[in-house]
């Protein structure tokens, strides 16, 4: 019996995963083995991933059959930017839900940007507090009912890609669920273009239960929608703004390869060293 190429990088005694039927971190999981396997990479040993409180912060413990930390709700970059630091020759990657970075944790998620601390985050947007039974969220669209906010949310969502734009951040980029292979290569990105600074890829990820079932959709369904709604940014950008509603900007907002900080800690420290 042939198996799934993805499962070399996952822990088999703990599967099943506890994932909801349908939900669509099993498509981000798949993109970045399948990631892995185009860069060759076999052994994932020099690899960390750090996850706070939250169902994408699953993905990582018990699943991907590599180290990790399962963290404080929020804490997830703080602890991240500790291990790059203690050990720069790791490669860390940050996988979290837009309640744990961009809520309790997001002055964690704006500093290491603005260092451009040497860290891959990938920032799942399921834009509700999933785990907690769908409470409204930073990303929570205007106007969707949620326990929360059960006649509409009145509270415009947060845009974590113009937050980033206003950081140092090396790589920004966002991608839906239904852009499989973009969300790939941006993951291939991340690890072997931009191989310094802090690379950020969100995923619009909806929750399968607490959002799309409250559509009255099934998972398919909003994967077609998402593939009708999910446009390049250029092309989002000439819309007119009452038009946006209907549309979510994708691709890569920035790829550039500054200094990190880990580079530019061991030029301070030198200069220390020298006096």
């Amino acid at each position: 019996m042939v198996k799934h190429p993805s499962l070399k990088y996952m822990r088999e005694e703990v599967l099943p995963t506890a994932f909801c039927p349908g939900c669509y971190n099993g498509i981000i999981m798949n993109a970045l083995f399948h990631a892995f396997q185009e860069l060759g990479i076999e052994d994932l040993r020099r690899f960390v991933f750090v996850s706070g409180i939250g169902c994408s912060s699953w993905i990582p413990s018990p699943y991907i059959k590599a180290d990790s930390l399962h963290t404080l709700h929020g804490r997830a970059i703080a602890v991240a930017s500790g291990v790059k630091t203690f050990n720069p020759d790791l490669e860390v990657i940050v996988i979290g839900g837009d309640g744990d970075l961009l809520a309790i944790g997001g002055n964690h998620l704006l500093h290491a940007a603005r260092r451009n601390m040497d860290l891959i985050v990938i920032l799942v947007n399921n834009q509700v507090y999933a785990m907690t039974r769908g409470q409204m969220a930073p990303t929570t669209p205007y106007g969707f009912k949620t326990p929360t906010t059960p006649y509409g949310n009145p509270e415009e969502p947060f845009d974590s890609v113009k937050l980033l734009l206003a950081t140092n951040a090396n790589y920004v980029a966002r991608w839906c669920v239904s852009n499989y292979i973009q969300l790939k290569n941006s993951f291939i990105d991340a690890l072997s273009k931009i191989r310094r600074g802090f690379r950020f890829i969100e995923v619009y990820a909806p929750c399968i239960t607490y959002v799309v079932r409250r559509e009255g959709k099934s998972a398919g369904e909003k994967l077609m929608e998402l593939r009708r709604k999910c446009i390049p940014y250029k092309k989002y950008m000439e819309l007119q703004e009452d038009e946006r509603r209907d549309y979510i900007p994708v691709g890569v907002y920035r790829c550039e390869d500054k200094p990190g900080y880990i580079d530019r800690y061991r030029e301070y420290v030198g200069k220390a060293m020298e006096r």
